[in-house]
């Protein structure tokens, strides 16, 4: 008898278990994600082999259910962030994950411009326009700016990249204007915004769009990328040093295992991400030696600065390097001495 108590006990526990894995929260959780090793990724048509490896990092996100989130509260490195975060309002998980694949198209666009231009290889490019590709919540483009608008220009200027773009409007501060001329729908119109902090980082305002370049790109040698079920523009600089070390005779790894994150525009700069913190995790799980942090000019909050405390705080020996530009990066790998195997 006892054991047939014990029996429906369980039973009940795992009907339970089974009902609250179902209920979906209004929140996702993030964790560290994986190193992924770009050599086989990414061929450059002839391109030199290398010794060590460059890996691009991701951060792992999924719905939160009442045991994931308690899950996450528990464990540190992982995070509980809002819907409205990661998703635009009713944007579905296809629609965003068509998102986050158009940024890393751009991006891949970006890393080739600059890796191509710095190996002194041959390379050119059409301009198509720059697009709104998400609007931000209780931001001041909701509303004003849709998905899909071509932004013509900002301020009476033309700009040839989305990264030129969103550098005008981040040089200026909250409270001031920016007006835009948009096309939706082969109409053109003006809109004018007023930037707001962004909630969750007081130290920068915005009006809240993520913006994305379309463009044509032909390259000497040819290129193949085989990036599938990565999304987001944060893996720009290491595809550009990627595809800058098969361009180039010199393998600028030697022999060590290479990790970091950070935008990248056509020029080589490096832009901040997110989760950094959650990725200097994943890349010592993986063992990695070296790890590029965008330096965002020494600024107090920037990426290399949070990168270096939780590299301190998991007791990390990778060495963590702060880069502004690609150049810096590949500054960094000349000076080093081989790897000692």
């Amino acid at each position: 008898m006892l054991r047939k108590k014990h029996f429906s006990w369980m039973l009940v526990i795992l009907i339970l278990i089974a009902v609250l894995s179902f209920i979906k929260l209004p929140y996702y959780i993030t964790k560290p994600g994986e190193a992924t090793e770009l050599a086989s990724l990414i061929k450059v048509e002839g391109g030199y082999p290398e010794t060590g490896s460059l890996s691009l990092m991701t951060v792992k996100v999924g719905p939160a259910n009442p045991f994931t989130y308690v899950w996450a509260k528990m464990h540190p490195y992982y995070e509980i962030v809002p819907d409205e975060s990661i998703k635009e309002e009713g944007e579905s998980d296809k629609e965003y994950m068509k998102r986050q694949l158009q940024m890393m198209q751009s991006s891949q666009e970006n890393a080739v411009i600059a890796a191509y231009q710095q190996a002194g290889k041959k390379v050119s490019y059409s301009f198509n326009g720059i697009y709104a590709s998400s609007v931000v919540e209780n931001m001041p483009a909701k509303g004003k700016i849709e998905v899909g608008d071509k932004i013509i220009s900002a301020d009476g200027k033309n700009y040839q990249s989305a990264e030129k773009l969103i550098d005008y409007i981040s040089s200026k501060k909250a409270g001031d204007k920016v007006t835009l001329k948009i096309e939706r729908e082969e109409k053109v119109k003006r809109v004018t915004l007023t930037l707001k902090q962004f909630p969750d980082e007081p130290d920068r305002a915005g009006i809240g769009v993520s913006l994305y370049t379309d463009r044509n790109v032909k390259v000497e040698p040819d290129i193949d990328f085989e990036i599938e079920n990565i999304g987001g523009p944060s893996a720009g600089l290491m595809m550009s040093l990627e595809i800058y070390n098969q361009l180039t005779k010199t393998d600028e790894t030697k022999g060590y295992d290479i990790a970091g994150t950070g935008t990248i525009d056509v020029d080589g700069k490096v832009g901040p991400i997110g989760g950094i913190d959650q990725k200097v995790v994943a890349a010592d799980k993986a063992g990695k030696d070296i790890f590029f942090a965008p330096n965002q000019n020494g600024a107090s909050n920037s990426d290399y600065k949070n990168a270096v405390k939780t590299a301190k705080d998991i007791d990390s020996d990778m060495k963590i390097v702060p880069v502004d530009t690609m150049q810096d990066a590949i500054g960094y790998l000349n000076k080093l001495k081989a790897k000692s195997t």
